[in-house]
């Protein structure tokens, strides 16, 4: 018997045309293929010689509901001025669009190149932008989004990780003593749900971009709602203390110029960290049936890569018994 296609393999590019062009838009050569795993992402320009980003939704992922949101987020950001990709609406008023199975979004290409995090004046004018996020953040709630609920969060990239092929019995043993003992240090260190307001929620340097002091936000395919820092502390990558208080002092001068940050949840940044560092290798299981998987990260079949995600793991376990790093 015949194995079923994932969907995306039935993502051809004459497919990617035709969706394209039935929004009314000529394509004079094929799309491009950017570099994106959770969901489908082309470039493209039309007639007019304008680049555009078709953003092509990853099957059962999200509900139209959700992507809805994310997309009235962004027009509401763009609408205050704010440097993101909004995306493009027809006559009609609608953003998310429908194409022989697919939902797809198209958003004008943001180009320039990331931040420097070693650099004083990127690290304020990143904390500005997202100060400025934020700002319009806290006007209200997502209803259809999630929140970063770390209980669940938890629980869930345990039982994927621990539900895959690929760990050893050692291994296996040894997960679930490690990721149990993390766990529960990272829920004991949860927030109240009215700390939250609505975030990019992924601000890793990928989705920033520009030039100079002026940067973009893209990708807001994980908004949600999260503590303020869950923007900001993918950005102190220092590893002396040293450094490490010059990002987070620039960061909050930044940020400050717009609203004020709750330095209480400086004492989130490591737990943040712990609990990526396991939905990093729960996602990656999780979306092994995807072939682009396999072929972009065919280490997660190897042993060395689980023992050196156990050794990440129990180094963070034991870096939050400590004391916090980061302080204001």
């Amino acid at each position: 018997m015949a194995l079923a296609l994932h969907p995306f393999e039935q993502l051809s590019p004459a497919r990617i045309v035709d969706a394209v062009e039935s929004l009314g838009f000529w394509l004079p050569g094929e799309p491009f293929a950017l570099n994106s795993y959770e969901n489908r992402v082309f470039l493209f320009h039309d007639d007019e010689r304008r680049r555009w980003v078709a953003k092509f939704y990853r099957p059962r992922r999200w509900s139209d509901a959700q992507i809805q949101e994310e997309h009235d987020f962004l027009a509401e950001l763009d609408e205050a001025g704010i440097p993101v990709a909004a995306p493009w609406c027809n006559a009609a008023g609608a953003s998310l669009h429908f194409f022989e199975g697919f939902r797809f979004a198209l958003f004008p290409q943001v180009s320039g190149q990331a931040p420097e995090l070693d650099n004083p004046s990127h690290l304020f004018a990143l904390g500005d932008l997202v100060g400025q996020l934020h700002g319009v953040g806290q006007r209200r709630s997502f209803i259809h989004r999630h929140q970063l609920d770390v209980p669940t969060m938890i629980e869930e990239s345990r039982e994927q990780v621990l539900g895959s092929p690929w760990l050893s019995r050692h291994q296996r043993k040894a997960y679930e003593r490690i990721s149990a003992a993390l766990g529960e240090q990272l829920k004991a260190r949860a927030w109240p749900s009215e700390s939250l307001l609505r975030t990019h929620g992924d601000c890793h340097l990928g989705n920033i971009l520009g030039r100079d002091e002026h940067f973009a936000l893209v990708d807001f395919d994980d908004c949600l709602m999260a503590p303020a820092v869950q923007d900001l502390w993918m950005m102190l990558t220092a590893q002396d203390d040293q450094e490490a208080q010059m990002q987070l002092s620039e960061l909050l001068e930044g940020y400050e110029q717009h609203r004020d940050f709750p330095r209480g949840e400086l004492a989130l940044i490591e737990p943040l960290r712990g609990l990526r560092l396991m939905r990093y290798a729960a996602w990656l299981v999780t979306r092994w049936s995807d072939p682009a998987f396999p072929k972009a990260f065919p280490w997660v079949a190897d042993e060395g890569y689980w023992d050196q995600h156990l050794r990440t793991l129990e180094q963070q376990r034991q870096l939050l018994e400590s004391n916090p790093r980061w302080l204001a």
